[in-house]
C-alpha cells in the first residue's frame, strides 16, 4: 500500500517516465504484492486498486487507518501479524516471551479498549468471536469465558441509586457498550431493544450536572457495584455467622492442627468480616457430638453432648450461635481451653456425616458460613466411607478408579445446605486416604472452598503446617459474600451451555451460591446459536447479587466487548492460549470423571492436533516441513503437556487418590493467573540481576528478569533460580552459586553453611537482597495472598519437588516437549 500509494502520488505529478524500466519493475512488485494481498486477505483486487487511487490524493495514512478503511484486515495491523506469525515448533527453541505472557488485546477502538473489563476479572478463550457456529467449527478451538467475579479490587466505582437502569427486555444493566440514540433513548448491546432513560438517570452524581447520561459512572466503567434497594431482597440482609466444625477425634490430637486453629482465630477474631450483629458457634466431634454454650452472662462455656449420632437434635437453639460482641470473652475463653479438652483422647472415630447434619440445623434460621476441620476417613452415622484407594494402582497407566464420590449423602446434604443459604468449606488435613472425591461435595454444590494438606503434621511436616497457617489467616479475614447469586448474559446469538466452578445451577443460566468469596473462579462454555453477521461487537455482561459482611444487599456487574469477525485469520490472531488451556483443563476434569483419565488425556492432545491442522489447512500458506503454529498458538503444545503432568491428569507417575482429586477441585475454582502458574510455573535467574529496564516503583527499584524455559539444561550449577509457582515460591541454589549472592541475599557465608531447610529471604541491608525482595514483593502485588517460600540446595532430597515442575524434560512417564511435538506432528499426518 506505501509503494502503491506513493507510485501513484508520484504518477499524478508525472513522474517517473512513463516508459521508465524503474516503472516497469515498479509496477510488476506492485502487482506481486496485490495478488498476496488479495490471497491472504480475501479483499478484491478493485478494492486494492481503488484504495492506493485514494492514497495518492492526501497524505499517507497510519496503520491504524489502514486497518478501518479496510474491512477484510480486521486487526491492528501491528498485533494481527504478529499473532498470525507462522512459528515451526519444531526449529523454534526460544518460545517463552521475556516476561510473563499478558491477555491478548481485543482489536477495538481506543475508546472501548480503554472501557473494556479487566482480563484479571473477565477472560473470553477469543478475543475476537467467530460470526456463525460454522467458522467457530473450522478453526476447532473452544469458545468459553474464565470468570473472577469478586476478586480483590482496589477500584471500585459504587453507584447509590433510587434506579437501577436495566434493560426492559433481556434485562441487561446499562453499561459503557450501550448506544444512545439522543438523552432520552437507549439501545441494549445484548438484545438491541431501545429504552427510555429515567429522568433521575440524567443527573450525573459524579460531575453533579443535568442532561449527560452518557457520562454517568456506569456507563463509563464496565465493572461497578450498586446498592440494591429491596426489589432485590426475598428477606432482609442476614448477618455474618460463622459456624466452626472441629474434629477431635485421636487421629486430629495427633495431627496437632487444633491448637494452632484456635491461636490462629484468637489472632484474627477481631479481623471476622462482619459488623455489630456478627455470630459465631463452635461444634466438635469424634464418635459423638459436642455443642457449646457460650451465652452472654456465663461464667465459662458449658459443653453440651449429644451421643445419639443417627438422630441428631440440637440441645438448645438460643445459646449455641451467638453475638460475638456480646460474648467475645467466653469465646475466647473456649478456643484457649479446646486444644487441652481434648488432648488425651483414645477416641479413634469420625462422625462427620451427622456433625454436618447437626450444622445444617444449626444454621438453617439464617444461613452462614460453616468450616469443617477433618482429619481422617468419617467411620460413624450417616456418611460414613470406606478405603478406595489400592496403593498399587497409583502408578497405573490404564486409568484411575474412584474419582466420583462413592455416596450421594454430601452432595445432598450439600444442596440442602445451598437452599438454606449455607455454605460449606472443607479444610482436609491428612496423613491417610479419606476418600476426598466423596468429602469434596459438601462444598463443591454449596459454593465453598476446599483446602487439602497431606500428611499434616504439626511437628513433621512444618511445610504444611505454614501453609494451613497462612492460608487460614487469609481464610478468616478475607471479604466475603452470602446469599448470592450470579447470572450471565451474551449478545443475541450466542448462549451459554456449561458452567464450571463450585455452585448449584439453580435455573438455566442463575447460580446459587451462598457463599461467595475473592479466591475463587469460574468458567463457562459457549456455542453460537444464530449468526452474528449484524454485528460488529459481542457483549457478555456478569451480574452477582450478594448481601455484603456489612448486611447490605450489593449488586456487582462486570461487562465484556469483543469485535466479531467473519475471517479465520482473525479467529487464530485473537486467540487467548492461557485462557484456551484452563477451559480445556475445567473439560478435562469433568470428562476423566463422566469417562474415564485416558480420554480426557486424549482429548488434551486431540484439542492441539484439530487447531493446528485446522491452521495449516485454511490459514497458513506455508508448504514447508516442520510444525506449523501461529504466534498466538506457539504455546498450546508446551501448555497441554504441562497439563498432562499434573497431578489431576498424569498416569504412570504415583499419584494418591486425594491428591490427584484435590489438584482436579483446584483446576475448577482458581483464578486464571493462579492456574496457569500452577500448570506451567514462572523461572527466573536470580544471581544475575541487573537494573537495566528496572521499574522504579514508589522509590524501589525491581528488577525485570527475563523468563527460562522449564527445563534442566537451562539451569546451571553456578546459578540460582526462583520459580514461581503461585502459591509458593521456590528458590534452587547450585552447588558453585557465587557466595556473594549467597552471602547477601541469604545471610550465609557460603555454600556449605546453608541451612538445609530455609523458608524465608532474610531482610539484610544489601543493595542485592533489597533488589531480590523486591522483585519477590512485586510478583506478589497481584495476588490476595502472600506465597509461602522454600529454599532448596541443589543436593537436598527437596530438590526433587523443584525439578517436577521442569515441564519440558523427559520424566518416568511422560514425553520431553520436543517428543511432544514430534507426537502431535505425527498425528496430524495421519
Amino acid at each position: 500500500f506505501w509503494w502503491g500509494g506513493t507510485l501513484l502520488y508520484k504518477l499524478r505529478e508525472g513522474t517517473p517516465p512513463l516508459n521508465s524500466p524503474v516503472l516497469k519493475l515498479i509496477l510488476l512488485i506492485l502487482m506481486w504484492c496485490f495478488e498476496i494481498m488479495r490471497t491472504q486477505t480475501d479483499i478484491d483486487f478493485p478494492e486494492l486498486i481503488y484504495y492506493c487511487f485514494s492514497s495518492a490524493l492526501q497524505p499517507f495514512p497510519s496503520l491504524s487507518q489502514l486497518s478501518a478503511a479496510l474491512g477484510g484486515l480486521s486487526g491492528v495491523p501491528e498485533l494481527e501479524v504478529e499473532a498470525l506469525r507462522p512459528v515451526n515448533l519444531l526449529q523454534e527453541r526460544n518460545l517463552l516471551p521475556p516476561r510473563p505472557l499478558q491477555a491478548p488485546e481485543p482489536n477495538l477502538s481506543a475508546e472501548l479498549k480503554k472501557a473494556n473489563c479487566s482480563p484479571q476479572t473477565f477472560r473470553c478463550t477469543l478475543t475476537s468471536i467467530p460470526q456463525t457456529q460454522a467458522l467457530l467449527n473450522k478453526a476447532r478451538l473452544p469458545l468459553g469465558l474464565l470468570l473472577h467475579p469478586f476478586r480483590d479490587l482496589q477500584q471500585l466505582p459504587v453507584i447509590t441509586s433510587n434506579t437501577i437502569v436495566r434493560c426492559r427486555s433481556c434485562r441487561t444493566y446499562i453499561n459503557p457498550f450501550v448506544s444512545f440514540l439522543d438523552q432520552r433513548r437507549w439501545k441494549c448491546n445484548l438484545c438491541y431493544r431501545v429504552n427510555d432513560v429515567p429522568d433521575e438517570f440524567m443527573y450525573n452524581p459524579v460531575t453533579r450536572s443535568y442532561g449527560e447520561p452518557h457520562k454517568r459512572p456506569e456507563v463509563q466503567n464496565s465493572t461497578v457495584e450498586f446498592i440494591a434497594s429491596s426489589d432485590y431482597m426475598l428477606r432482609p440482609p442476614q448477618p455474618a455467622v460463622y459456624l466452626f466444625v472441629l474434629d477431635v477425634s485421636h487421629n486430629a490430637v495427633e495431627a496437632g492442627y487444633l491448637k494452632h486453629f484456635c491461636e490462629s482465630l484468637l489472632d484474627n477474631l477481631d479481623k471476622l468480616p462482619g459488623d455489630s450483629r456478627i455470630r459465631v458457634g463452635f461444634l466438635t466431634f469424634d464418635s459423638t457430638i459436642h455443642f457449646y454454650n457460650l451465652q452472654e452472662g456465663l461464667s465459662q462455656p458449658q459443653m453440651l453432648v449429644v451421643s445419639d449420632i443417627d438422630d441428631v437434635f440440637i440441645p438448645s437453639h438460643d445459646s449455641l450461635m451467638v453475638n460475638l460482641k456480646e460474648s467475645k470473652e467466653l469465646v475466647k475463653d473456649l478456643l484457649t481451653s479446646l486444644p487441652a479438652m481434648f488432648s488425651q483422647s483414645r477416641e479413634t472415630h469420625s462422625a462427620l456425616g451427622p456433625a454436618l447434619q447437626a450444622a445444617y440445623k444449626l444454621m438453617s434460621p439464617t444461613g452462614g458460613r460453616v468450616s469443617v476441620f477433618q482429619t481422617q476417613l468419617p467411620t460413624l452415622g450417616a456418611g460414613l466411607l470406606q478405603s478406595r484407594e489400592d496403593p498399587n494402582q497409583r502408578s497405573s497407566t490404564k486409568g484411575v478408579q474412584h474419582l466420583g464420590p462413592a455416596t450421594d449423602f454430601y452432595k445432598k446434604l450439600a444442596l440442602d445446605c445451598s437452599g438454606q443459604q449455607i455454605g460449606v468449606d472443607l479444610f482436609l488435613l491428612s496423613s491417610q486416604y479419606a476418600d476426598l472425591a466423596s468429602l469434596a461435595c459438601i462444598s463443591k454444590y454449596s459454593a465453598g472452598s476446599i483446602y487439602y494438606y497431606p500428611s499434616f503434621h504439626h511437628v513433621h511436616n512444618t511445610a504444611q503446617l505454614e501453609k494451613f497457617q497462612k492460608d487460614l489467616e487469609r481464610y478468616l479475614t478475607r471479604k466475603i459474600g452470602f446469599e448470592a447469586v450470579m447470572r450471565i448474559r451474551c449478545t443475541k446469538g450466542l448462549s451459554i451451555h456449561t458452567f464450571h466452578g463450585n455452585f448449584f445451577v439453580r435455573s438455566t443460566d442463575l447460580l446459587s451460591l451462598a457463599n461467595v468469596n475473592p479466591d475463587s473462579a469460574f468458567a463457562v462454555q459457549m456455542s453460537i446459536e444464530d449468526s452474528l453477521a449484524d454485528s460488529s461487537l459481542a457483549c457478555f455482561q456478569a451480574a452477582l447479587l450478594y448481601t455484603s459482611s456489612k448486611g447490605k444487599r450489593r449488586i456487582r456487574v462486570h461487562t465484556l466487548c469483543l469485535p466479531v469477525v467473519n475471517q479465520l485469520s482473525d479467529v487464530y490472531a485473537g486467540a487467548d492460549v492461557q485462557a484456551i488451556t484452563c477451559l480445556l483443563a475445567n473439560m478435562a476434569i469433568d470428562r476423566s470423571i463422566s469417562s474415564s483419565l485416558s480420554d480426557a488425556r486424549d482429548a488434551l492432545v486431540n484439542a492441539v492436533v484439530d487447531s493446528l491442522s485446522a491452521y495449516k489447512n485454511t490459514v497458513s500458506s506455508l508448504q514447508q516441513s516442520g510444525l506449523i503454529a501461529p504466534a498466538s498458538l506457539r504455546l498450546f503444545p508446551l501448555y497441554v503437556l504441562a497439563l498432562l503432568k499434573q497431578k489431576a491428569l498424569r498416569t504412570g507417575t504415583s499419584t494418591r487418590l486425594d491428591e490427584r482429586v484435590f489438584a482436579m477441585c483446584e483446576f475448577k475454582t482458581q483464578p486464571l493467573q493462579q492456574l496457569m502458574r500452577l500448570v506451567h510455573p514462572d523461572l527466573y535467574r536470580l544471581d544475575t540481576l541487573s537494573d537495566q529496564g528496572a521499574l522504579h516503583l514508589n522509590d524501589m527499584v525491581v528488577p525485570q528478569l527475563p523468563l527460562v524455559h522449564l527445563s534442566a539444561e537451562r539451569l546451571s550449577r553456578d546459578g540460582a533460580f526462583l520459580m514461581d509457582c503461585g502459591n509458593v515460591f521456590y528458590l534452587w541454589i547450585g552447588k558453585c552459586c557465587n557466595d556473594m549472592f549467597i552471602r547477601d541475599v541469604l545471610g550465609c557465608p557460603n555454600y556449605a553453611a546453608m541451612p538445609p531447610n530455609m523458608t524465608h529471604i532474610p531482610e539484610l541491608e544489601t543493595p542485592l537482597s533489597e533488589r531480590v525482595r523486591a522483585f519477590l514483593d512485586w510478583l506478589q502485588d497481584d495476588r490476595a495472598f502472600c506465597s509461602t517460600l522454600h529454599v532448596i540446595k541443589d543436593d537436598a532430597s527437596a530438590k526433587s519437588t523443584f525439578f517436577q515442575h521442569l515441564v519440558e524434560d523427559r520424566s518416568e512417564a511422560a514425553s520431553s516437549y520436543y517428543e511432544f511435538i514430534q507426537h502431535i506432528q505425527q498425528q496430524m499426518s495421519k
